[in-house]
């Protein structure tokens, strides 16, 4: 073991110590951002190779919040802007993502898989390997929930949500007069992709950026959220220490 690997890992320990009875969300929101960035700044051609290199980080992540005792994971793993890359960049992005969510549903790991996104956006091939990967894990217990963001964005996610309740008043008879009268917040959270789950109180981005960029735009109103300086796949333990080491500081007022 190197010094600096050695200074990192008692620092790593004074953390966790620290963190001892402290508040831990129960749900984290993650932007997986960066690793394009992260293929250049090593020189490599590829902007795949990060794209590799960040979901191998991401089952490490799933453990840190495991032991951490975190119940909800969202990951954003494919905005619907990243749609509009060149299909050289995006096809084997696509095909990452779904060995990924792949490998999370192999039998024995402890995570349950749920997909958070409108995956009729996506090739039906992929969309069908991410609902299978899906369907594996409704059996999974002992580790968090992990809502896989594919085909996501937080605008897409609001109007589907307002469709869906048209569409459900429509059949019950409902005129739009009456829905105008009555609707309500939860008339909106109860048609969003993540319908059932609390909301995020912990967003964590990488890479540096100091922005939201349309993820769970509805769910975010009193979320926390932390800006890490490092691309995704230079993210590690001590890291997401001090992410939760800021939360535990934060006073959450709900606007109180």
């Amino acid at each position: 073991m190197t010094l600096r690997n050695l200074v990192y890992s008692v620092y790593e320990r004074r953390l966790k110590a620290k963190l001892t009875g402290s508040p831990v969300p129960r749900h984290v929101g993650v932007l997986c951002d960066g690793n394009r960035r992260w293929a250049r700044e090593m020189g490599l051609v590829d902007p795949n190779d990060g794209h590799r290199m960040g979901a191998k980080r991401i089952k490490e992540l799933l453990r840190w919040c495991d032991e951490a005792g975190v119940g909800y994971v969202t990951l954003w793993l494919l905005s619907t802007d990243n749609l509009s890359r060149p299909a050289a960049e995006l096809d084997p992005l696509l095909q990452i993502i779904e060995e990924l969510t792949t490998e999370l549903a192999e039998e024995g790991n402890p995570w349950r898989l749920r997909m958070v996104g409108a995956l009729d956006v996506l090739p039906a091939r992929h969309a069908a390997a991410l609902k299978a990967a899906e369907e594996r894990t409704h059996s999974h217990v002992g580790g968090a929930q992990v809502n896989i963001a594919v085909g996501y964005g937080g605008r897409r996610e609001i109007i589907d949500a307002v469709r869906a309740l048209l569409h459900e008043h429509a059949k019950a008879g409902t005129s739009l007069e009456e829905l105008a009268e009555t609707i309500d917040v939860d008339h909106i959270s109860e048609n969003l992709y993540t319908r059932g789950l609390p909301d995020p109180d912990l967003i964590i981005r990488t890479s540096g950026e100091q922005r939201l960029s349309g993820f769970m735009l509805w769910q975010s109103a009193h979320s926390e959220f932390y800006f890490c300086e490092l691309n995704w796949p230079d993210f590690r333990r001590v890291d997401f220490l001090r992410a939760l080491r800021s939360y535990a500081t934060r006073q959450r007022r709900f606007g109180s």
